[in-house]
């Protein structure tokens, strides 16, 4: 079976197609950035990116993935961090850091489908999102300030970090 994680082919010769996408992930590529919470598709711990749309991969069978692309929380920004993973760390929204991974990829497809989203459009995107240790008033200021920042960003600067301003004198700021 062949499967397309982050933007590379995977071949996974003698696998079950019933076998969920994370264990895949997590056990045969490497990649445990999504977490087993419930395995039930309720927590949203193993949240990834299914053809750019938010999934549940505990419960995802590998036979429904064939011929689609699948982001983890490990390919979401390329060699630098998504302005989501930017607001997280200055908002300080981890505490245990468990549900992250999967917060931040349901965070960053709400952005991607919705630049400028509503207070309510964030806590509908992100009412799947279990948070054990209750960030979620940091998670929503944090969603709020990726907003802005990806407001000011043109497409192909997102994942390459923040770009360098300058000022009306030409020096860079």
């Amino acid at each position: 079976m062949q499967i397309n994680i982050n933007g590379k082919s995977h071949d996974l010769p003698d696998v079950d197609p019933d076998m969920p996408l994370l264990w895949a992930l997590r056990d045969l590529l490497g990649l445990v950035g999504a977490k087993y919470g419930c395995g039930v598709a309720q927590c949203g711990a193993c949240t990834v990116w299914l053809d750019d749309m938010p999934v549940r991969s505990c419960q995802l069978p590998l036979g429904a993935i064939t011929g689609r692309d699948v982001t983890t929380i490990e390919g979401l920004a390329g060699d630098a961090l998504h302005p989501v993973q930017d607001a997280w760390i200055a908002h300080d929204v981890a505490q245990c850091g468990y549900c992250q991974a999967g917060q931040i990829m349901s965070a960053a497809a709400l952005l991607k489908r919705n630049p400028n989203p509503s207070l309510e459009a964030i806590e509908g995107a992100m009412a799947g999102n279990i948070c054990r240790c209750g960030t979620y008033s940091r998670i929503v200021d944090a969603i709020q300030t990726a907003s802005t920042q990806l407001q000011s960003l043109s497409f192909y600067e997102v994942g390459q970090g923040t770009p360098e301003r300058q000022s009306d004198d030409g020096v860079s700021a």
